[in-house]
């Protein structure tokens, strides 16, 4: 046998790496085989969020006793691979789910090419024909709507409030009730904020995540309902101009310490004292930051101007049928099954805090009770009075470039702002806007997939 070319060295790293993938490979075959009697029909679904995976594996025995012969194959998938994973699955022919969850961030990616190349099936008809359009915040079906065909349904609607430290707010003399417009908050802002010792907001300077909900807030978005970019559109430059100055320059309001531990830190120290609060993030708040119980509280966004919606939305979920499946109205059933039974809802809001898409359910006791944490506020009722106003947003198969386009064009404006505050930014962040918006365009243009 001729000897290994690269050394014994590299020769171990080979036969460990064999190795490796066999064990991987067995024990992929080994969890697959959750295995199911002979002869049942399985409807295999895919998750992200061990949230959701928790919240299913309690629905789904019901489900189960309801159609028997039938098991669901619950497979809980890292966020972080899923998309990928599925897309090359799709491309590549190989086996994908029946049912698979997929964040809004990532649901575009999957609306690329000709309609017959999409992996999942069109629910349109089925939306319309069963009365669920009617049922479910139309907003939302928005981010999974391709050219006319609804691919997703909405898991949720995720307004968004603001969460504040009320103590300290009080001690200030802040009274949220005078709060209603973004000016009106802004002006509160500059006379409590002390830099570098305590901020009115928290917002980042250098990820686009807040400046997304404030564009979304003002109509704003990537991209039209056609798919066509409209990241430097008129809205998005005077969106820009108004953010950064709240984040960058000697009057700034806001400053960002990311997530994790230094947040709660922040909070707890009262160094941050209001923070943008999806309903999915007021559990979060609850559960890291503990300390705080009591003390914290919620209020509608400030309006752009007065009359104008105090919400916006932040994150998403979509949940679709591959064209694979095999058994769609198998798959569909369990589908009505997690998203519209009004009790798993209830419950599932008592665990969660998420609002869900389908507004028949939040006339339900879970969404009035009162939550110690946020000073006895009814957390349910006051998502569910900002649910009708959440704004549409649309997404294309580049909304990950656009994300990122947007990102890189806050960081650029706060550095010129930071270098210049007394200049006039508004051409500065048309051209990068446009220059961005251009990048997004031209690989669109020169894709046909």
């Amino acid at each position: 046998m001729r000897a290994f070319p690269y050394g014994k060295a590299a020769f171990m790293f080979v036969v460990l790496a064999f190795v490796s993938s066999g064990m991987l490979f067995k024990n992929a075959a080994t969890s697959r085989a959750h295995r199911l009697p002979a002869g049942a029909r399985k409807v295999t679904f895919w998750v992200f969020a061990d949230t959701h995976y928790e919240a299913y594996k309690k629905s789904i025995p019901a489900f189960e006793a309801a159609h028997p012969g039938v098991k669901v194959d619950l497979q809980l998938v890292s966020n972080n691979g899923l998309a990928a994973r599925l897309q090359n699955a799709f491309l590549a022919d190989l086996d994908v789910p029946d049912m698979v969850e997929i964040e809004i961030s990532s649901s575009g990616t999957f609306f690329r090419g000709p309609l017959k190349d999409i992996g999942f099936a069109d629910l349109t008809e089925r939306i319309h024909s069963t009365g669920l359009w009617d049922k479910m915040v139309h907003a939302r079906f928005a981010p999974y709507t391709n050219r006319g065909h609804i691919f997703g349904l909405p898991h949720d609607v995720h307004p968004v409030q603001l969460a504040y430290r009320r103590d300290i707010a009080e001690q200030l003399g802040i009274d949220v009730n005078k709060i209603e417009t973004w000016d009106d908050f802004i002006k509160v802002g500059h006379r409590i904020t002390q830099l570098n010792k305590r901020y009115m907001i928290d917002l980042s300077d250098s990820g686009g995540d807040n400046l997304e909900t404030c564009l979304f807030q003002r109509g704003g978005g990537y991209f039209d309902p056609d798919g066509k970019c409209i990241l430097d559109n008129e809205t998005a430059i005077k969106t820009m101009c108004w953010y950064v100055p709240l984040v960058a320059g000697p009057n700034r309001i806001g400053n960002s310490l990311g997530w994790g531990q230094v947040l709660t830190k922040a909070v707890e120290d009262g160094y941050t004292l209001f923070l943008f609060c999806p309903d999915w993030r007021s559990r979060s708040f609850e559960k890291d930051i503990p300390r705080v119980a009591g003390k914290m509280a919620l209020m509608p966004l400030p309006a752009v101007q007065h009359g104008g919606a105090r919400t916006s939305t932040w994150g998403g979920t979509m949940l679709g049928i591959t064209k694979r499946c095999k058994e769609p109205d198998l798959a569909w059933a369990l589908a009505m099954h997690l998203y519209l039974d009004k009790p798993q809802l209830a419950e599932r809001f008592r665990q969660t805090s998420i609002l869900p898409a389908m507004s028949e359910a939040w006339n339900q006791e879970a969404f009035h009770e009162k939550n110690a944490y946020y000073s006895g506020l009814a957390l349910g009722d006051s998502y569910a009075r900002l649910a009708p106003d959440v704004p549409f947003q649309y997404t294309s198969p580049f909304i990950g470039v656009a994300k990122a386009k947007l990102g890189s064009a806050l960081v650029a404006c706060v550095q010129e702002y930071s270098a210049h505050p007394d200049r006039d930014l508004e051409p500065f962040a048309r051209a990068e806007l446009k220059r961005c918006a251009n990048d997004v365009r031209t690989l669109i243009n020169r894709n046909p997939y």
